[in-house]
């Protein structure tokens, strides 16, 4: 592991997402020179699309800096640059670069609980209280370096994942401009047991009526949970727990639906084809049985 430079000025920073672009343009507001952008490749967004470049490529070419896909194509350990900040690149980065550059990275999530890709989701779907941003030294091995810092935040009982993902970048953006400009870094060893975030596939998102409806009310926060009804998806944008119902699993009745404890209130919905709607406008709309059956 690289050591840092008592004092810090010129960065290379890698990113991709759109959640990659507050923290970047905070280092800009903060006076650091940012010489290099290590971000994707540009990606198709749609089917019938062209090829687009990420937010992070987009943002660092607003903002006068140069940009490259991946570390190997450009000489990233020869740019002159005093560290670099990793926020969501996508990619592990390689030995010949770490070697040669001190890193840092930002990760969601309160390490060791939560290495991977999908730090909020798991966190939000596992039911955690807390969670929060961890400053770490890059390694070869994924988001296991020790730390430099970390800032713990409450997660809302009704927290989206939107909500959740918005804070701790604002939380973020701060936290590495005041700790690049602290001076000397002494990282500890992350300590815990180490919890794996792996990515959330689509089956993870449907809503099995069997169980309780703390845990659906979880996936719905995610922002793409769905169920169907006559073979047909239905998504579920926003709903809220009702622990007094006691109907069947799976019954619809007006707008709450049954589950293994308690009833899940539909209040957003989006059905095939269709835009987003208040719940009570699609139910009329749908013009359903007084009861019918979900997942079906």
């Amino acid at each position: 592991m690289t050591p840092w430079p008592a004092a810090v000025r010129r960065l290379v920073y890698f990113g991709t997402p759109e959640l990659a672009v507050a923290p970047l343009r905070a280092l800009c507001d903060a006076g650091f020179d940012v010489i290099l952008a290590v971000t994707g490749p540009d990606r198709r967004r749609s089917r019938r699309g062209a090829a687009e470049p990420s937010p992070v490529s987009r943002a660092a070419a607003a903002l006068g800096i140069p940009v490259t896909h991946f570390a190997e194509d450009a000489p990233v350990a020869a740019a002159g640059a005093d560290g670099a900040v990793v926020v969501a690149y996508g990619r592990l980065i390689g030995a010949d670069v770490l070697a040669a550059l001190p890193a840092v990275n930002a990760h969601f999530s309160l390490l060791p609980r939560w290495r991977g890709a999908a730090p909020m989701e798991r966190a939000i779907l596992a039911g955690d209280q807390v969670t929060g941003v961890s400053l770490m030294a890059l390694t070869e091995t994924l988001d296991a370096g020790p730390l430099y810092a970390q800032q713990a935040t409450p997660i809302g009982a009704d927290e989206t994942l939107a909500e959740l993902r918005d804070r701790l970048v604002a939380l973020s953006c701060p936290l590495l401009v005041e700790w690049l400009r602290a001076g000397p870094r002494h990282p500890v060893p992350q300590a815990g047991e180490a919890t794996w975030a792996a990515k959330i596939g689509d089956d993870e998102l449907g809503l099995d009526w069997d169980r309780p409806a703390v845990e659906l009310h979880r996936r719905v926060r995610l922002g793409r949970a769905w169920t169907t009804l006559a073979g047909e998806r239905l998504r579920i944008l926003r709903a809220s727990v009702v622990p007094s119902h006691s109907g069947p699993a799976g019954i619809l009745d007006g707008l709450v639906a049954g589950t293994a404890a308690g009833g899940l209130r539909l209040d957003e919905v989006q059905s095939a084809g269709r835009r987003a709607m208040p719940a009570g406008d699609w139910r009329r709309g749908a013009r359903l049985e007084a009861a019918c059956r979900l997942g079906s």
